[in-house]
């Protein structure tokens, strides 16, 4: 008896059975389930973009996007809306010079719109204008060389209208290292100048690590890119609760045997159940009413939209945190559920702005001011220093509270012995500024009471004659009868 092959079928050739990897329905490529994932987080990537150098893009979003234009002008505009002061040995006339300087250059426009650019591009550059100067821009900037007047402002150019750092860096004496020259190009690429560091005021956007600043030519990165993810979430989820609003009210109809009419009744006859449809629906628009055939059937549904706005106010919040801009300014609102004024959050974003004003708007303005005293003073005064007024500016009941607190404190210090009596007027004197008061006392008050303590100023009055705490110990007693 002979031994059946077991490894061959009995009728021909062997069959391939080998396994086929095939697609269904359990296979999911962009949440990898089928895969072995556990969690369809570890899909998440984050790809080295690099949108900031996308000048289409960029100028895109800005010009149709409102949201984007308010994250890149909302904080240069709180950045110089108090702008600043000069402090130091100089006299009210001067300073009144200086303003005028300012003023006649529009010296507050051109920085305002260097922060901007800067903002957008993640670069921007304030090239430093002297008349009489034109063929010396490569020459460092010799601050006796600046005559009173000449002084023609400062002209804006972002990253991409014509300025091109080079990348030899060198130490710029103010704490940084930035290239040493810049060149300015036409529109056909054909370098026109090079102009040295000294003359050049720069203006970045958000501040990257060494290889992506050399990657972005010493410049920064774009604030739109960093909240260009949740921007586009803003913008899909708003315009999706702007469609769902076509639908909150929807007719249906009903008709008998509709399968029928559009798979065996002629083409005029379809044309002329179109052309009923059309007429129904101008009626419907105009005169609130609709005509139908007997036996036909009209439905309405009203949607709801109950938990849209939740949502909506979770992509709005998203984007106020990427842009650091709180909500009251981004979109000029509240969000709901939380603080109804948002005051604890302008506290805060203001808080932030002081730390840019101090790091970015501080060093572009000591670099201007010795220009400034120059074009209108004819010197630079030694010892002048620049301050920024708040930007957060309390109620009349705040104020009040301070200056009942501050003056109590003074108070108190001084009737325990901790400090003399002029000492405490000076410190009185120091609050007028902020509290509107106590800027009566003057030096010679001050000085009458040098050294004085509190036990020095009760003695002096004579309880034996009537004389209460504040009386005037030098007053005539009043005559007896």
């Amino acid at each position: 008896m002979s031994r059946r092959n077991k490894s061959k079928p009995s009728g021909g050739e062997a069959k391939n059975t080998a396994a086929v990897l095939t697609t269904d329905a359990f296979s999911n490529q962009l949440f990898r389930l089928g895969y072995g994932s556990q969690s369809p987080l570890e899909s998440t990537e984050y790809p080295l973009t690099r949108m900031t150098g996308n000048y289409a893009l960029l100028n895109s979003l800005y010009r149709d996007n409102w949201v984007v234009q308010n994250v890149v002008g909302i904080i240069p505009d709180d950045m110089t809306r108090e702008w600043f002061t000069v402090t130091g040995p100089i006299g009210p006339n001067h300073l009144a010079d200086l303003e005028q300087e300012q003023r006649r250059t529009s010296l507050r426009a051109s920085i305002n719109e260097g922060l901007r650019w800067g903002r957008l591009y993640g670069g921007a550059a304030g090239l430093i204008m002297i008349r009489g100067q034109e063929g010396m821009l490569d020459k460092p900037l010799d601050m006796d060389t600046i005559l009173p007047g000449t002084f023609a402002g400062v002209y804006i150019l972002d990253r991409w209208s014509g300025i091109t750092p080079d990348m030899q860096l060198i130490y710029n004496g103010r704490g940084s290292m930035v290239p040493e020259y810049y060149s300015i190009n036409a529109e056909d690429g054909n370098a026109v100048a090079r102009v040295h560091h000294s003359r050049i005021i720069r203006f970045t956007g958000r501040e990257l690590p060494l290889l992506e600043r050399i990657a972005e030519l010493y410049w920064g990165e774009s604030e739109v890119e960093a909240l260009y993810s949740d921007m586009v979430k803003h913008d899909n989820v708003a315009h999706n609760m702007a469609a769902l609003t076509f639908r909150a009210n929807l007719d249906t109809m009903e008709v008998q045997n509709l399968d029928q009419l559009f798979s065996v009744t002629s083409a005029e006859m379809q044309r002329r159940f179109w052309n009923t449809m059309q007429a129904q629906s101008v009626v419907r628009s105009n005169f609130g009413m609709q005509l139908v055939n007997k036996g036909d059937q009209i439905t309405n549904t009203q949607y709801t939209f109950t938990g849209l706005q939740e949502v909506y106010d979770s992509m709005c919040m998203d984007l106020s945190g990427a842009s650091r801009i709180p909500m009251t300014k981004l979109f000029g609102r509240s969000p709901a559920g939380m603080n109804a004024t948002g005051e604890s959050d302008l506290q805060n974003y203001y808080d932030y702005v002081d730390g840019l004003r101090e790091s970015k708007l501080r060093p572009i303005l000591e670099q201007l001011l010795p220009v400034l005293c120059m074009s209108a003073l004819g010197t630079v005064p030694t010892g002048l220093d620049i301050t920024f007024p708040p930007l957060w500016t309390p109620t009349a009941k705040e104020v009040s509270e301070i200056a009942k607190a501050k003056s109590e404190s003074i108070v108190n210090a001084f009737q325990s012995g901790l400090l003399h009596a002029d000492t405490a007027q000076k410190e009185l004197k120091k609050l007028s500024d902020e509290t509107g008061m106590f800027d009566s006392i003057t030096d010679e008050e001050i000085a009458a009471n040098k050294g004085k303590t509190y036990q020095d100023v009760t003695a002096l009055r004579d309880p034996v004659m009537g004389l209460g705490y504040g009386d005037d110990i030098n007053a005539d007693p009043e005559p007896t009868i």
